[in-house]
């Protein structure tokens, strides 16, 4: 086990997450799920998609995006030259909210422990944040219409790449090309946050170093000190 009592290794991590959220009753979204949709994907990539909720299809699959918003978000992942298994997809929410309607903020509360050990478990070098409720997690009180398309920091650090959800270009023909004028530049914020996050390791290590060799000085100098004391 790990450190904060999950299983070593990722895999293992998101597999007791999901076992977890498919027992789950913290809220009344429990009573009305056919299944959980905890998430899919692969463990071991540096992006991590976080949608809202699930649908009717997810709710029937225990899968994440597999309606027409997923065929959607294929077709974006497609468009460069990416796949599903290539990153990890989940939502803020685990169940469905009744009538696809928009998880409430206590629902996304509740639910909030499993997404941060997901994101522990994943260490993503960037999370993808498809529509507002998603984007709130990341960047409170930010506007999507402000901020999509651009890659930005969370107030923990996070590197957030903010996009429009799926379902919204299914009712606003507009914003399909939005969506796909904006994944065109996750490869490239991909790489910078990959570098962002290197720098800050080797400062972070620079740092360490330093103060490791401030601290055999000073105790140099008092080894010395005692010696002249004899």
């Amino acid at each position: 086990m790990g450190p904060a009592g999950e299983p070593v290794g990722s895999a293992a991590a998101l597999a007791a997450i999901a076992d977890e959220i498919r027992g789950c009753t913290r809220c009344p979204l429990a009573a009305r799920r056919t299944r959980t949709v905890p998430g899919e994907g692969n463990p071991l990539s540096d992006v991590l998609l976080v949608g809202e909720g699930p649908g009717q299809r997810e709710d029937a699959t225990g899968r994440p995006f597999v309606g027409p918003a997923g065929r959607l978000l294929d077709e974006l992942l497609h468009s460069i030259g990416w796949e599903r298994d290539d990153v990890y997809v989940t939502n803020v929410v685990k169940c469905r909210p009744p009538g696809n309607r928009d998880p409430e903020p206590g629902e996304i509360a509740t639910c909030a422990s499993y997404l941060e050990r997901q994101e522990r478990a994943l260490e993503p070098a960037v999370v993808v944040s498809l529509g507002r409720h998603s984007l709130q997690r990341y960047l409170p009180g930010a506007r999507i219409g402000a901020v999509h398309g651009r890659l930005r920091r969370s107030y923990i650090g996070q590197h957030v790449f903010p996009m429009y959800h799926p379902a919204a270009a299914l009712h606003q023909a507009s914003l399909r090309e939005t969506l796909f004028r904006d994944i065109r530049g996750l490869p490239a914020a991909l790489l910078a946050a990959r570098e962002a996050l290197a720098s800050e390791v080797e400062r972070s290590v620079a740092s360490e170093e330093a103060v490791a060799r401030a601290d055999e000085h000073d105790r140099s100098a008092d080894d010395i000190e005692q010696m002249t004391l004899f």
